[in-house]
């Protein structure tokens, strides 16, 4: 019952405290709803929205993720405060869950943004939700884990950032967001199957589209297989660089 207490007590402080810091409301907020409006909104070229639904839903989650990782953990980082949670009675994995629940929630949110905004434009009949949510789910788990193995690699929010960037732009163009893994030069394609938002947008595409290129029992496992390992390399890197 303590360690439930102590788990919902940094979750809500964190919320409270960094949802509305600038660097989450640039690229967690404002960044992904750029995006789907600048996609969805009518042009003088017909667009495919609900062929594009799933790459932008991936997007959103990717941007709102690690932003807030970044924020929360570098500057209770510079802060010492994150040193003061340490001393909590509970284990430092369950901490580490706790720290980045708040994330994953941020995440999830932002994954329906697109939605509501292609709801106001097309029909989503046919959409089967229960394996969009999973995928919305191990997308911002998976991404979540990702912006804290970056975090605890650096000191401050704009390195956090910078450093995200060269993980999150390549994301863009290499996991099938907009172009597909088989329509990639064969020399990138290998690449893409490393990164871990190739297996979350393929299942998102497979839930909306029904065109994704493998199946949910293949790209789950994988996605899961990710985040545990992002989530032990991240915990020992804690360990290793800031408990002495």
């Amino acid at each position: 019952m303590k360690k439930a207490i102590a788990f919902w007590g940094i979750l809500m402080k964190d919320m409270k405290t960094y949802y509305l810091k600038p660097p989450n409301i640039s690229w967690g907020i404002i960044f992904p709803v750029s995006w789907t409006l600048m996609f969805f909104l009518r042009s003088s070229i017909e667009v495919d929205i609900r062929g594009i639904l799933p790459g932008v839903m991936a997007l959103s989650i990717l941007f709102g993720t690690t932003s807030m990782l970044a924020v929360t953990i570098t500057f209770e980082r510079r802060s010492r405060s994150f040193e003061r949670l340490l001393l909590a009675p509970i284990s430092l994995k369950l901490l580490m869950l706790a720290k980045t629940s708040g994330a994953i929630f941020f995440g999830l949110v932002n994954a329906f943004i697109p939605v509501l905004f292609a709801s106001f434009f097309i029909s989503l009949q046919g959409i089967q939700w229960l394996p969009l949510f999973f995928a919305v789910l191990l997308i911002a788990v998976t991404s979540t884990f990702l912006g804290l193995f970056i975090a605890v690699a650096v000191n401050e929010v704009f390195e956090a950032q910078t450093f995200s960037n060269f993980f999150r732009f390549p994301m863009m163009f290499l996991c099938g967001l907009f172009i597909p893994v088989q329509a990639l030069p064969l020399f990138l394609q290998p690449v893409s199957f490393v990164l871990p938002l190739t297996y979350g947008v393929d299942i998102l595409k497979n839930a909306i589209n029904g065109d994704g290129f493998m199946s949910f029992g293949i790209s789950l496992p994988i996605l899961l297989g990710f985040g545990l390992v992002l989530f032990f390399l991240s915990t020992r890197n804690i360990q290793k660089k800031w408990i002495y």
